[in-house]
């Protein structure tokens, strides 16, 4: 059904069938007894998830830039998601890049963006988030710096959405791995990173409650430098990290080099990446002795992309291009191949 659907709603551009999408939703959910029937389907306590403290009602959560404002929390929780990452969200709202800035590659179930980080600032996510009714949606706060804020202040604006979002949110995602905010991601370098975290960490442990704090990473990493992100969780103690954000690669695409060229810049996510996402996720669980808590985003488009990555070591998913691409019944799907995964573990033990 949704392979129908997709098919007239990919004649038209990807942003605004993402609007569109959005409000579509909204409406359906405003449909008597919409929400009822939906609330907590793929919820089962076989699936449950317990990551830093905090647990997950199932492993399989929608990633950050899907909603960036925190506009549709109870609707696409209703869709199923164990957890809903809001952002990127910035001190201060931002239109993010001109557009076109949103582009499909459909030969190769991928997507480019260079959005931007345009997000409504994160005051305005903070009164959406208040008035979310439904206090059991796992709820994670990513958080970025603004375009005009240079490296050197970095630093003020994480703090800002971390004290402001503090009281909203279940979890803290730092996002210094996005490709399409000008030197963003040479906040990733061990210095400067391990300093940032540091700070957060502080911040967060001086809290009644801290909040457990991941760290989104780039897929283009060297294994160097993946051995510094080891490194730099360990010595800040944060508790895990979110593997992986978009690439800048362009490597083996089915989409003509045309096409591509004329595209330009952009992060590129979807199947392209499911590989190379696992492979991160695995260097980086093997290397740290198994004990790095690892979310797994990165070319989930069916079951088996996700079981792999549970293999690879990963404690969860995320969702995002491979949401856009097969729609919601996605999640189901996922939930009941871990669910059999788990049994089949259990019968092996």
């Amino acid at each position: 059904m949704y392979k129908f659907i997709r098919f007239f709603l990919f004649f038209f551009p990807p942003e605004f069938i993402h609007h569109f999408s959005f409000k579509s939703i909204r409406l359906f959910f405003k449909l008597p007894f919409v929400y009822s029937v939906f609330k907590n389907k793929n919820n089962d306590p076989e699936l449950e998830v317990n990551i830093a403290g905090l647990k997950f009602p199932n492993p399989v959560g929608l990633a950050a830039g899907f909603d960036k404002d925190a506009k549709l929390i109870e609707e696409l929780s209703a869709l199923g998601f164990g957890s809903i990452e809001i952002g990127t969200v910035t001190p201060k709202g931002q239109p993010g890049n001109a557009q076109p800035r949103l582009f499909r590659l459909k030969p190769d179930n991928g997507l480019i963006n260079r959005m931007g980080f345009n997000n409504q600032g994160v005051d305005a996510a903070v009164e959406r988030l208040k008035k979310v009714k439904d206090k059991s949606i796992v709820i994670g706060g990513n958080i970025g710096k603004n375009k005009v804020t240079p490296n050197e202040q970095a630093e003020e604006d994480y703090l800002i959405c971390f004290e402001k979002l503090y009281d909203h949110v279940d979890y803290f995602t730092v996002n210094v791995s996005s490709p399409n905010t000008p030197n963003l991601r040479a906040l990733q370098d061990k210095a400067p990173l391990t300093r940032l975290l540091q700070l957060l960490q502080d911040k967060n442990r001086q809290k009644v409650q801290p909040k457990p704090i991941f760290l989104k990473i780039a897929p283009d990493l060297t294994n160097e430098q993946l051995d510094d992100i080891i490194e730099i969780v360990q010595t800040t103690k944060i508790d895990g990290v979110i593997a992986t954000n978009t690439t800048i690669s362009r490597e083996g695409l089915k989409t003509s080099n045309e096409k591509i060229k004329s595209i330009g810049n952009g992060g590129l996510s979807g199947r392209p990446l499911t590989n190379r996402a696992t492979q991160v996720i695995s260097y980086l669980y093997e290397k740290s002795g198994k004990q790095l808590k690892i979310i797994g985003v990165g070319g989930i488009h069916s079951a088996q992309d996700a079981i792999e990555k549970l293999e690879a070591g990963a404690c969860m998913v995320q969702l995002y291009t491979g949401f856009v691409y097969e729609g919601p019944g996605l999640i189901a799907k996922i939930n009941k191949a871990v669910k059999n995964y788990k049994k089949n573990l259990k019968t092996l033990a």
